[in-house]
């Protein structure tokens, strides 16, 4: 878990480069959010591209509104959590988008019907107190592009709702290669409308970061499968001690005290909430 902590960090701290044009050249630019997220997919797709002619999932009875509806999620989930980090300290915009939990645990009580406790109601609260300390609405210190960071949170939020549907009744490598295709397929043709041609060293961060995430997404699912969840979920908030360093070496941003106080009201709810959880079950 703490692997698939380190690569998730390092895929938004490479779109962070890329969106703050690092690795253009002389004459390049900065790569749009969508441009980036069509190379997280597209990538991953490739990557994972042998695995599934050799392994050959069957499709058939696949969930594909569910599979429809996850996949936009992620992906509107990763590109705005890929333009937020261009535009903002990356550990902030990565607690903001731990509020994610929370919004399962609201959407799950429309759309599957759970019931929630005291516990989990005021897990939520704490993580809606640390985000408003950390987005600071109606001050000077507001920034725009927190918005856009809670807007992946609340995407993030629904997928992992509908991921829940799928998987009770589908196997790993079937969501693994639909989620990927899907994405790739709208990653790339939205990305059409706003393509910059890279430069070579961001082709190969385009390529890292597919790779990378592909990475976390099956680190992270032998995580959970070779460990009892109450033990290796918590874990997963150490994503926001790895941004903080990233972001730190590479960009010199030094986190504030404010920013610290919220990310620790954000990481506790959903911690909290991670507990009751695994509890409750």
């Amino acid at each position: 878990m703490l692997g698939a902590c380190a690569c998730i960090a390092a895929t938004s701290l490479m779109a962070k480069a890329l969106g703050r044009g690092i690795g253009a050249g002389p004459e390049g630019a900065a790569l749009p959010a969508l441009q980036v997220a069509a190379g997280r997919f597209g990538f991953a797709l490739l990557t994972l591209a042998p695995l599934v002619l050799w392994f050959r999932p069957s499709l058939k009875g696949a969930a594909w509104g569910v599979h429809v509806g996850r996949s936009l999620c992620g992906w509107a989930a990763v590109s705005t959590m890929f333009a937020a980090a261009a535009a903002m300290r990356l550990a902030d915009a990565t607690a903001i988008s731990f509020l994610s939990p929370m919004i399962a645990m609201v959407l799950a009580i429309v759309i599957l019907g759970e019931r929630v406790g005291v516990w989990r109601w005021a897990a939520a609260g704490a993580a809606l107190v640390g985000a408003v300390v950390l987005i600071r609405p109606g001050t000077e210190a507001f920034q725009p592009a927190a918005l856009i960071a809670l807007a992946s949170a609340l995407f993030m939020g629904m997928e992992t709702v509908l991921i829940k549907k799928l998987t009770g009744s589908e196997p790993p490598l079937r969501i693994l290669a639909i989620n990927n295709a899907i994405g790739a397929v709208v990653a790339i043709s939205v990305a059409a409308f706003v393509w910059v041609q890279p430069a070579p060293a961001q082709w190969a961060l385009l390529a890292a970061i597919g790779v990378v995430m592909l990475t976390a997404q099956s680190l992270f699912i032998q995580a959970m499968r070779r460990g009892d969840a109450s033990f290796v979920v918590p874990f997963f908030y150490a994503t926001l001690i790895f941004a903080t360093l990233y972001d730190l070496a590479l960009f010199g941003e030094v986190p504030t005290a404010h920013g610290l106080f919220g990310a620790v009201l954000i990481v506790g709810g959903a911690v909290v909430l991670a507990w009751r959880e695994q509890r409750r079950r």
